[in-house]
């Protein structure tokens, strides 16, 4: 069973782990304990925990953008290839509508991620733009809530 908590400040140290995977950093600009708790500290910034069988696996933020829609920064999780993810984000979009009040969630992935580009088509997101940051091409994706 997957669910997803309000992060807590002592699961910083286990979220730089994560990111550091070897199967994780390449497609990621990985934060150091000190961004985590300064983005946590951002007050449009949500961090949440991903936990399967009441174990910490991932975690997911996200940044308010405006006031319909919600910028899906993140998603990290340590155990892939058995539905976790897919499953966090399901439960992620369902908290935007719930919680958060949006209507629209839009992501960048970096253009040769293709395993993430291929999960977010099959969640349901499309492409709406292109972009590079520090010479790395994007994808910018949407999906409508």
């Amino acid at each position: 069973m997957i669910e997803l908590k309000e992060s807590k400040i002592v699961e910083v140290e286990r979220f730089v782990e994560m990111e550091s995977a070897s199967d994780t950093a390449g497609f990621i600009l990985p934060y150091s304990a000190e961004q985590h708790l300064v983005a946590m500290a951002q007050a449009q910034v949500i961090y949440l925990s991903i936990y399967h069988s009441q174990v910490l696996v991932g975690f997911i933020i996200l940044s308010l953008d405006g006031t319909s829609s919600v910028e899906f920064r993140r998603i990290v999780v340590s155990e892939k290839g058995r539905g976790i993810g897919q499953h966090a984000m399901n439960s992620m979009e369902q908290y935007c509508i719930d919680v958060l009040g949006r209507k629209r969630i839009w992501l960048d992935v970096f253009s040769e991620n293709a395993r993430g580009i291929h999960i977010y088509q099959k969640q349901g997101y499309n492409q709406f733009d292109r972009g590079e940051y520090h010479g790395q091409s994007l994808l910018f994706m949407e999906k409508l809530l």
